[in-house]
């Protein structure tokens, strides 16, 4: 069959005129690319390709990245960010390019080589998402007293969930501040759901209105913040790892209820996602899979077992990224704002909070906190510095990390790993990548790794106290006593 492309782009800076620029370079050379008239967020773009079945797709946007940044996103025929072979086949073939082909706008819509979609992919998106949450009625019934407040940064996000909350029933109340896109991010230095900073004026209305969450996409809208009340008329941030562990008791707890249970059902998680979602797994007799750092890992895990015939059930990374649908192989920030809002609504109804709820997960299986420790390497000298970091520890392994000893190592560059006192190394079943990890015997487990898109190396410490009979703030203050000692030790090596 021909050729076809999909293109997307987000708000800021000429994003509008790259993604017409990319569209007709498909088009020159014979490719018919499907261009949204309009900014769209990144998930949507995923879903287009697979609904539309075109062969590859672009998004122009530099997603959560300061004003002066802009990007482009590459994906492959299933809707999933490329992987080895086709990225390093893609660089290959353009590091021998010397011109671009051109068309102008005109001809390539003469020619049917370049479509203006119409809104048929946003009815057929909204109408997933919509399919995909699991008490959608929740929303109608609690219109009268529900408060969501949500902002979409100025970036894409507004759009489709006001639709989709608005066709559930339930009116979100948007930042106006906010809401429109603009790619100068007026209101907000970083537009980044992970800082808190950028909550602050959603917090304020939250606080005003007396939301029961507060709710942040970034201006792509593939990621999604969240706050919570919490005492005195304060809101309680929620970090990724945490909305994550939620969002996945949520699913299966009503999966469960419902008896909706697959037959074959798994989630994903990425080697530095809270160790609480595969305890959360295991109680419903859930598969949790691991893959290494990234969405498109998690896309082509979600792959292969499609073709193994499971049931795919929620996937995740700690870096606020979450997918509730297999009919997106990307992050989605708007389907999992739904859900947040919905699953919000339903523990309200059993009189809990999500910070209550967060609390008898850690009184069942363990009270768990993470923490990331960042050393940037400025200059030419950066990477070597990193290498050099990186290496002295695969000649030396650390035999405890904040008093705490080492029972287990994974080196994920060598694809082994191996019991401290049992030199006898087993295979992992993960594609090379710069990785070492340390499992305590408390079973706090610490990740280093050197950035792939930065020059700063970046340490993950997850760590697990079991809730004792004094409760869980003593279990809080053992867990936080035990990252300081950790940090101290990974401080002595970066300074």
């Amino acid at each position: 069959k021909a050729l076809s492309a999909c293109v997307a782009h987000d708000s800021r800076r000429r994003s509008a005129d790259f993604a017409l620029a990319t569209a007709l370079v498909f088009a020159a050379n014979g490719i018919k690319a499907y261009l949204f008239p309009s900014l769209r967020p990144t998930p949507e773009l995923s879903f287009a390709i697979r609904t539309l079945g075109a062969d590859t797709g672009v998004v122009v946007t530099a997603s959560h990245n300061p004003p002066q940044y802009n990007g482009y996103k590459a994906y492959w025929n299933d809707g999933s960010q490329v992987v080895p072979p086709h990225d390093e086949g893609i660089i290959h073939r353009v590091q021998g390019v010397s011109s671009a082909a051109s068309i102008s706008k005109e001809k390539a819509l003469a020619a049917g080589l370049l479509v203006m979609l119409d809104g048929a992919v946003d009815d057929a998106y909204v109408a997933m998402v919509k399919s995909r949450l699991l008490r959608p009625q929740l929303m109608a019934k609690a219109a009268a007293t529900a408060k969501i407040v949500y902002t979409p940064l100025h970036g894409t996000g507004a759009m489709l969930l006001e639709r989709i909350m608005g066709e559930l029933g339930l009116k979100v109340m948007t930042v106006p501040e906010q809401r429109e896109p603009d790619g100068e991010f007026p209101t907000v230095s970083f537009p980044n759901p992970e800082e808190p900073a950028a909550l602050k004026l959603a917090i304020e209305l939250g606080r005003k209105e007396k939301a029961d969450v507060v709710m942040a996409n970034d201006p792509d809208a593939d990621r999604l913040g969240i706050a919570v009340p919490g005492k005195d008329d304060s809101y309680i941030l929620v970090s990724g790892n945490q909305l994550g562990s939620l969002h996945l008791d949520y699913i299966l707890h009503s999966l469960s209820e419902l008896g909706r249970m697959p037959p074959k059902p798994y989630c994903i998680k990425t080697v530095v996602t809270t160790n609480l979602q595969a305890a959360i797994a295991e109680k419903y007799g859930v598969e949790c899979r691991e893959c290494l750092t990234g969405f498109k890992w998690i896309a082509d895990l979600m792959r292969q077992f499609e073709a193994q015939g499971k049931d795919f059930i929620y996937a995740t990374e700690e870096s606020y990224g979450h997918l509730i649908e297999p009919e997106v192989r990307d992050k989605d920030g708007i389907s999992a704002a739904a859900l947040t809002a919905e699953m919000t609504l339903y523990w309200r109804s059993k009189g809990l909070s999500l910070l209550d709820r967060l609390e008898k997960l850690y009184q069942e299986f363990g009270y768990h906190e993470e923490r990331g420790i960042s050393k940037y390497f400025q200059g030419p000298q950066g990477m070597k510095i990193m290498s050099g970091i990186m290496d002295a520890y695969r000649a030396k392994q650390p035999i405890a990390l904040g008093g705490i000893p080492v029972v287990s190592i994974r080196d994920i560059k060598t694809g082994f790993e191996w019991e401290t006192g049992n030199p006898g190394k087993r295979s992992i079943d993960l594609p090379e990548s710069d990785v070492l990890q340390w499992r305590l015997r408390d079973g706090t487990l610490v990740t280093v790794r050197p950035s792939g898109t930065e020059p700063k190396i970046k340490y993950y410490i997850l760590c697990k106290t079991d809730v004792p009979a004094a409760g869980l703030e003593k279990a809080k203050a053992q867990t936080r006593e035990k990252i300081q000692a950790i940090e101290a030790d990974v401080r002595k090596v970066i300074g």
